[in-house]
Protein backbone atom coordinates (compact mmCIF):
# COMPACT_ATOMS: atom_id res chain seq x y z
CA UNK A 1 0.00 0.00 0.00
CA UNK A 2 1.26 3.39 -1.13
CA UNK A 3 1.51 6.45 1.26
CA UNK A 4 -1.33 8.97 0.64
CA UNK A 5 -0.62 12.77 1.02
CA UNK A 6 -1.40 14.00 4.55
CA UNK A 7 -0.08 12.51 7.65
CA UNK A 8 -0.45 12.60 11.34
CA UNK A 9 1.55 12.49 14.77
CA UNK A 10 0.22 12.80 17.97
CA UNK A 11 2.43 14.61 20.27
CA UNK A 12 1.95 14.60 24.63
CA UNK A 13 3.13 18.29 26.32
CA UNK A 14 3.74 16.33 29.47
CA UNK A 15 2.24 17.50 32.89
CA UNK A 16 4.11 20.82 33.93
CA UNK A 17 3.13 23.95 31.77
CA UNK A 18 6.04 23.90 28.41
CA UNK A 19 8.53 22.54 31.12
CA UNK A 20 7.97 18.88 29.55
CA UNK A 21 7.52 19.29 26.19
CA UNK A 22 10.94 17.47 24.30
CA UNK A 23 12.35 19.50 21.40
CA UNK A 24 10.62 16.69 19.04
CA UNK A 25 6.90 17.75 20.00
CA UNK A 26 7.90 21.44 19.85
CA UNK A 27 9.48 20.87 16.42
CA UNK A 28 6.35 18.95 15.14
CA UNK A 29 3.44 21.56 16.65
CA UNK A 30 5.59 24.22 14.80
CA UNK A 31 5.89 22.75 11.08
CA UNK A 32 2.40 21.24 11.27
CA UNK A 33 -0.43 22.70 8.85
CA UNK A 34 -2.89 21.73 11.22
CA UNK A 35 -2.69 21.83 15.15
CA UNK A 36 -5.47 20.06 17.32
CA UNK A 37 -5.82 20.10 21.08
CA UNK A 38 -6.93 18.48 24.03
CA UNK A 39 -4.47 20.68 26.95
CA UNK A 40 -5.11 20.59 30.87
CA UNK A 41 -3.90 24.51 30.94
CA UNK A 42 -3.86 27.76 29.61
CA UNK A 43 -0.47 28.58 29.24
CA UNK A 44 0.56 25.14 27.22
CA UNK A 45 -2.37 26.55 25.01
CA UNK A 46 -1.42 29.93 24.20
CA UNK A 47 2.16 28.75 24.01
CA UNK A 48 0.96 25.97 21.15
CA UNK A 49 -1.31 28.56 19.90
CA UNK A 50 1.87 30.84 19.93
CA UNK A 51 3.99 28.19 18.15
CA UNK A 52 1.35 27.45 15.44
CA UNK A 53 -1.56 30.01 14.54
CA UNK A 54 -3.51 26.92 12.93
CA UNK A 55 -3.83 25.57 16.83
CA UNK A 56 -7.61 24.20 17.57
CA UNK A 57 -9.01 23.09 20.40
CA UNK A 58 -10.75 20.17 20.66
CA UNK A 59 -12.60 20.51 24.00
CA UNK A 60 -15.77 22.18 22.76
CA UNK A 61 -16.99 18.55 21.69
CA UNK A 62 -17.04 17.27 25.32
CA UNK A 63 -21.18 17.80 25.95
CA UNK A 64 -22.20 17.00 29.83
CA UNK A 65 -23.49 13.73 29.81
CA UNK A 66 -22.17 12.75 26.45
CA UNK A 67 -19.89 9.49 26.55
CA UNK A 68 -16.37 9.91 26.79
CA UNK A 69 -16.19 7.30 24.25
CA UNK A 70 -18.58 8.97 21.62
CA UNK A 71 -16.42 12.23 22.19
CA UNK A 72 -13.26 10.37 21.66
CA UNK A 73 -15.05 9.52 18.53
CA UNK A 74 -15.76 12.86 17.23
CA UNK A 75 -12.24 13.90 18.13
CA UNK A 76 -10.53 10.96 15.64
CA UNK A 77 -13.07 12.03 13.38
CA UNK A 78 -11.59 15.82 13.55
CA UNK A 79 -8.52 15.52 13.74
CA UNK A 80 -8.66 12.67 10.29
CA UNK A 81 -10.97 15.03 8.57
CA UNK A 82 -7.76 17.19 8.41
CA UNK A 83 -5.46 14.20 7.30
CA UNK A 84 -7.59 12.92 4.57
CA UNK A 85 -7.75 16.74 2.88
CA UNK A 86 -4.30 16.03 3.05
CA UNK A 87 -2.59 18.51 5.77
CA UNK A 88 0.32 17.11 8.00
CA UNK A 89 -1.77 16.94 11.40
CA UNK A 90 -0.39 17.61 15.00
CA UNK A 91 -2.66 16.14 17.54
CA UNK A 92 -1.09 17.36 20.85
CA UNK A 93 -3.07 15.69 24.22
CA UNK A 94 -2.11 16.65 27.86
CA UNK A 95 0.89 14.39 29.66
CA UNK A 96 1.66 11.46 27.31
CA UNK A 97 -0.07 11.09 24.18
CA UNK A 98 -0.91 7.20 24.91
CA UNK A 99 -1.79 6.96 28.60
CA UNK A 100 -5.30 7.64 28.90
CA UNK A 101 -5.84 9.11 26.03
CA UNK A 102 -8.09 6.84 23.95
CA UNK A 103 -7.79 9.71 20.67
CA UNK A 104 -4.78 9.64 20.29
CA UNK A 105 -4.10 5.72 20.16
CA UNK A 106 -6.98 5.24 17.80
CA UNK A 107 -6.02 8.07 15.29
CA UNK A 108 -3.06 6.96 14.64
CA UNK A 109 -4.58 3.13 14.43
CA UNK A 110 -7.19 4.60 11.95
CA UNK A 111 -5.17 6.65 9.64
CA UNK A 112 -2.61 3.99 9.54
CA UNK A 113 -5.47 1.58 8.44
CA UNK A 114 -6.27 4.03 5.58
CA UNK A 115 -2.35 4.03 4.12
CA UNK A 116 -1.42 7.61 5.81
CA UNK A 117 1.68 8.24 7.50
CA UNK A 118 1.08 8.17 11.55
CA UNK A 119 3.15 8.40 14.65
CA UNK A 120 2.71 8.79 18.52
CA UNK A 121 5.90 10.19 20.05
CA UNK A 122 6.45 9.96 23.55
CA UNK A 123 6.53 12.39 26.67
CA UNK A 124 6.23 13.02 29.93
CA UNK A 125 3.48 11.37 31.76
CA UNK A 126 1.63 11.83 35.24
CA UNK A 127 3.57 8.24 36.51
CA UNK A 128 6.94 9.57 35.21
CA UNK A 129 6.32 12.61 37.68
CA UNK A 130 5.17 10.39 40.48
CA UNK A 131 8.34 8.19 40.14
CA UNK A 132 10.31 11.48 40.28
CA UNK A 133 8.23 13.23 43.12
CA UNK A 134 7.79 10.08 45.52
CA UNK A 135 11.29 8.85 44.53
CA UNK A 136 10.62 5.08 43.76
CA UNK A 137 12.18 3.43 41.70
CA UNK A 138 9.38 0.61 40.01
CA UNK A 139 12.71 -1.53 39.10
CA UNK A 140 13.02 -2.48 42.61
CA UNK A 141 9.94 -4.33 43.95
CA UNK A 142 7.52 -3.67 40.88
CA UNK A 143 4.48 -1.47 40.54
CA UNK A 144 0.90 -2.48 39.37
CA UNK A 145 -1.23 0.12 37.61
CA UNK A 146 -4.71 0.28 36.74
CA UNK A 147 -7.68 2.53 35.45
CA UNK A 148 -9.93 2.54 38.92
CA UNK A 149 -12.88 2.10 37.20
CA UNK A 150 -11.57 -1.16 35.27
CA UNK A 151 -9.85 -2.18 38.47
CA UNK A 152 -13.41 -2.71 40.14
CA UNK A 153 -15.84 -3.90 36.86
CA UNK A 154 -13.06 -6.70 36.15
CA UNK A 155 -11.04 -7.60 39.54
CA UNK A 156 -7.59 -8.15 38.88
CA UNK A 157 -4.91 -10.54 40.38
CA UNK A 158 -2.87 -8.66 42.49
CA UNK A 159 0.44 -8.20 44.17
CA UNK A 160 -0.43 -6.71 47.83
CA UNK A 161 3.48 -6.54 48.56
CA UNK A 162 3.96 -4.27 45.49
CA UNK A 163 3.27 -0.88 45.09
CA UNK A 164 -0.41 -0.17 43.49
CA UNK A 165 -1.45 2.66 41.43
CA UNK A 166 -5.02 3.55 41.04
CA UNK A 167 -5.34 6.41 38.02
CA UNK A 168 -8.64 8.16 37.67
CA UNK A 169 -10.17 7.60 41.38
CA UNK A 170 -11.82 10.87 41.53
CA UNK A 171 -14.16 10.37 38.51
CA UNK A 172 -13.91 6.45 39.48
CA UNK A 173 -17.47 4.62 37.95
CA UNK A 174 -18.14 8.33 35.66
CA UNK A 175 -18.35 7.43 31.65
CA UNK A 176 -19.45 10.67 30.43
CA UNK A 177 -18.54 13.75 30.69
CA UNK A 178 -19.62 16.29 33.78
CA UNK A 179 -18.46 19.54 33.93
CA UNK A 180 -17.75 19.30 37.32
CA UNK A 181 -15.42 16.60 36.59
CA UNK A 182 -13.29 19.02 34.45
CA UNK A 183 -10.08 20.34 35.87
CA UNK A 184 -9.55 22.67 32.64
CA UNK A 185 -7.50 19.89 31.12
CA UNK A 186 -7.59 17.30 29.00
CA UNK A 187 -10.81 14.38 30.19
CA UNK A 188 -8.97 12.10 27.64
Amino acid sequence: MSVRAGSLVVVGTGIKAIAHVTREAQHRLERADKVLHVLADPVTIRWVTELNASAESLETLYETGRPRSETYRAMVERTLGWVRRGAAVCLALYGHAGVFAAPGHEAVRQARSEGYQAEMLPAVSAEDCLFADLGMDPATAGCQSYEATDFLLRPKRFDVSVPLILWQVGIIGELGYQVEYDRGGSGC
